[in-house]
């Protein structure tokens, strides 16, 4: 039976949970790789569109390699000011992890300040974990040495635009929060949501507030009403 709660349930990302499918299983056992003590690469960059999971693996590494550090070692280029901070205060992280490359501002006091922090956690042999929506190459404000750099490491490309991939996202996330998806309901939401899982997962999200709002279970009359009423197509 479908509960209704007043809260969203919000799984911690772990290497664990994460969904290991056809077009992930490289970016899955990198990841593995950058949390082995034992192995030496330390660095790992990964890239792929909205919702293929590169947030959850990097998350994950920070959360796996993270002790009793005094700052959150994920960094996002949506905040690029913090690259100023970690590069002031390397030494008290034990890797470093940026997200959204591809968002990185055009200055060069924040570019120098992200070169300066990783040749600072490179050199030490600490994990560089990044990750952005293009591959090196193609960040269209990256530095060609750093660019340089994140090739000699592990490079990783995540595409979970396949409808095995897809089905396992939807499954999961209904997994997650405590929810049974009928098959009738999973391959309606696989037929009239876009290829890329970012707009899948907003799709399943749109019908899950609906059903939360209405307090209806989650059926296909449900979804018919309210993924048409959101312009899905």
């Amino acid at each position: 039976m479908q509960q209704f709660f007043d809260f969203p349930v919000t799984p911690v990302s772990s290497l664990d949970n994460f969904i290991v499918c056809e077009g992930t299983a490289a970016a899955h056992a990198f990841a593995m790789r950058i949390a082995d003590p034992a192995d030496p690469d330390t660095l790992l960059y990964l890239y792929g569109p909205h919702g293929s999971g590169k947030t959850h693996l990097l998350k994950a590494l920070a959360a796996h390699l993270l002790s009793s550090a005094p700052l959150e070692p994920y960094i996002s280029c949506r905040e690029p000011d913090r690259l100023r901070v970690i590069a002031d205060r390397a030494c008290m992280l034990p890797l470093l992890v940026v997200d959204d490359l591809d968002l990185l501002p055009d200055d060069a006091s924040i570019r120098g300040a992200l070169w300066q922090a990783f040749n600072e956690f490179y050199a030490s042999g600490r994990p560089v974990v990044m990750a952005g929506l293009l591959p090196p190459r193609e960040l269209p404000t990256l530095d060609d040495h750093l660019v340089s750099r994140l090739l000699w490491g592990l490079v990783a490309r995540l595409d979970v635009s396949d409808d095995s991939s897809r089905r396992m996202i939807i499954k999961k996330i209904a997994e997650d929060k405590q929810i049974l998806v009928p098959d009738e309901l999973l391959d309606y939401i696989l037929a009239t949501s876009g290829r890329e899982a970012g707009e899948l997962i907003s799709a399943f999200e749109q019908l899950y507030r609906c059903s939360m709002s209405t307090k209806r279970k989650m059926t296909l009359a449900l979804a018919r009403e309210c993924l048409a009423a959101g312009g899905q197509r």
